[in-house]
């Protein structure tokens, strides 16, 4: 048996109303695969709170973050291997109400916590030590880092090359991961153009900097692109797919780069993608030396902790804006509790959000006085 702290005879076990830490918890888990989230996930009301080993956190989850890949996750896509049933939700803030002896040399009870690690759509999580980032406190704001942020800085760091006066355009750039490409292509200098849905998102866009919106509803983003940048942009940041993925395509310049961090108009297909034109791809990137990159955040987790540090500082020096949705403007309401992470998903695919979205898991009070 591997050593846990015992701290149930301490206060410092108690979270900070005085409360203990229960045996049982909700979670979603992933009961059958489909890329339909209602179909595939169920909410599980009575899990047992896992006990963290020697060198774990247990870390009470007070936000939790949606992703589109999340589907993707429930389809059974990035590993074959995972059968049903299994844990799903890939990042989290709280705090650390438990841990084992091993983690107690870095870590004590109350220390604000975010994470990345497959099963944080639950109330707790068991977290390895080594795979969490201490926070100054919990804030939602620190989870929109996690794994958007870190995806478009490490994306258009690695395969970007960025420099002063490139034009970049941002595909769904009021979104979790756009909000940020924007940012960090203007803070290199670059002409950035976003696109978006909406005039309100368009709004925010220009907030954080955005040189040019185009809202596809309204205009022709094909035309826009040839009538405004003849020549052609020089990166692309695409996470859309299908006919978006074409037009960036057609849209690059003379060694023009477009890079691929996501497709999420074929996500909710059970193929997981929508064609696109691709026969004429090698014609296409010969013609102007041009080059289409994917990117996966997993195969840059050796650069992970330095690019979050560098976003960390970058917001708590007031140069980075990370925009939270909690669906405040969603038909019912504020995303809260692991209920609402049904219909947060459902917020996503309709396009609706601006920033990152963002549950909330407000904390019972369960008091032994």
């Amino acid at each position: 048996p591997r050593p846990i702290l015992d701290m149930s005879y301490s206060r410092h076990f108690l979270d900070f109303q005085g409360s203990s830490i229960p045996s049982s918890m909700k979670k979603l888990v992933v009961t059958k695969l489909s890329q339909n989230f209602r179909e595939a996930v169920t909410l599980q009301q009575d899990a047992p709170v896992p006990l963290p080993g020697d060198g774990d956190l247990l870390i009470r989850n007070r936000f939790v973050g949606i992703n589109a890949s999340d589907i993707n996750y429930s389809a059974g896509r990035y590993d074959a291997s995972v059968k049903p049933p299994f844990d799903i939700g890939f990042e989290g803030v709280g705090e650390v109400v438990a841990l084992g002896l091993s983690a107690s040399a870095d870590y004590t009870v109350g220390q604000a916590v975010a994470y990345v690690k497959a099963g944080s759509f639950a109330e707790y999580t068991v977290v390895p030590a080594r795979q969490a980032v201490p926070l100054p406190s919990v804030k939602p704001e620190f989870l929109t880092l996690m794994v958007s942020g870190a995806t478009a800085y490490l994306s258009l760091k690695e395969l970007g090359d960025l420099s002063e006066g490139k034009k970049v355009l941002v595909t769904a750039a009021a979104g979790g991961t756009g909000q940020f490409a924007v940012q960090l292509a203007k803070k290199a200098k670059c002409h950035v153009i976003g696109t978006c849905s909406s005039d309100e998102k368009g709004g925010f866009l220009k907030s954080i900097g955005c040189d040019r919106t185009i809202n596809y509803k309204t205009e022709n983003v094909e035309s826009v692109l040839k009538k405004d940048y003849p020549e052609g942009v020089d990166v692309v940041y695409e996470s859309v797919g299908g006919k978006m993925f074409n037009l960036a395509l057609n849209a690059l310049a003379i060694k023009g780069s477009l890079i691929v961090i996501g497709f999420i108009t074929g996500y909710q297909n059970p193929t997981g993608i929508q064609p696109i034109k691709a026969e004429f791809l090698p014609a296409k990137l010969l013609k102007k030396s041009a080059s289409v990159r994917g990117f996966f955040l997993n195969h840059y987790l050796s650069d992970y902790k330095v690019a979050l540090e560098h976003l960390l500082k970058m917001y708590e020096r007031g140069d980075l804006v990370c925009e939270v949705d909690f669906g405040d403007m969603s038909p019912e309401g504020k995303f809260t509790g692991l209920e609402s992470v049904f219909r947060a998903v459902d917020y996503m695919y309709m396009g609706k959000n601006i920033g990152k979205i963002v549950v909330e898991l407000p904390h019972s009070v369960n008091s032994k006085l």
